[in-house]
């Protein structure tokens, strides 16, 4: 059983505003994607790590990491996960990867994941999966400490407004990595495309076909960079370590 990782880097993040992808802006002295590579590449037991790019990617190749033996590439797809099922199969059909191999998937805009947290995700999730099977895996998550309130649909009234206010104790905000077998994973991955269901993480996919992914508690820091805003606190997260 061998661990491996997806980086989905194919998205151009266009509620950033940016002339460049987010994920190649600048960002303590390195770029957005080497610093959520190099929380990856500090995990003694990862094997291989596999990056889906655009298909008009001109940044990656000018990074230094784009040589590092243990990052592979490949094309990544439309959507999210159309990128993270390219990989799956990339691993399997070019790097000896089996279905019962475990699978990381790292947002490449969240650069403030501590190693620490992953390793902790893995040991709680395969030890959890080895009693039950039917967590599936599981994930990073933070708990929510603000009031949480629930909206009416887009386009049903003119302003928003509160149509119930959920307990925050039951709410998660899920975060990366996501850890699944890759078997499992590329399964549901396939069936969601079979059914043309839009997906916005893996666990989602999981939880369609029963199964009830694990929460491990991770730092409140592992934020995704979405605005420019982000990129300031990502600053002065990474300058406090």
């Amino acid at each position: 059983m061998r661990l491996w990782a997806v980086v989905p880097a194919a998205g151009v993040g266009r509620r950033m505003e940016a002339a460049h992808p987010k994920q190649y802006l600048p960002l303590a002295g390195k770029t957005v994607i080497e610093h959520s590579l190099a929380a990856l590449l500090n995990i003694p037991s990862l094997h291989k790590i596999i990056v889906a790019l655009g298909a008009d990617d001109e940044y990656w190749r000018d990074l230094g990491c784009a040589e590092d033996a243990r990052i592979a590439q490949v094309e990544g797809g439309k959507e999210r996960q159309d990128s993270v099922l390219n990989a799956l199969e990339a691993l399997c059909e070019l790097h000896g990867a089996d279905a019962e191999d475990w699978v990381l998937v790292h947002d490449a805009a969240r650069p403030c994941v501590k190693t620490a947290d992953v390793e902790g995700l893995v040991t709680a999730v395969i030890s959890a999966c080895q009693q039950d099977a039917h967590y599936g895996g599981g994930l990073l998550a933070a708990s929510m400490d603000n009031t949480v309130k629930e909206s009416q649909a887009t386009g049903q009234a003119a302003l928003p407004h509160v149509v119930a206010t959920r307990q925050r104790e039951l709410l998660w905000q899920a975060l990366t990595p996501q850890l699944f077998p890759l078997g499992l994973l590329k399964q549901a991955l396939h069936d969601a495309a079979a059914r043309a269901v839009p997906l916005t993480d893996e666990s989602s996919a999981l939880e369609r076909l029963g199964y009830r992914p694990l929460l491990v508690a991770g730092s409140k820091t592992n934020i995704k960079i979405t605005h420019a805003s982000d990129l300031l606190l990502a600053e002065a997260i990474l300058a406090s370590r």
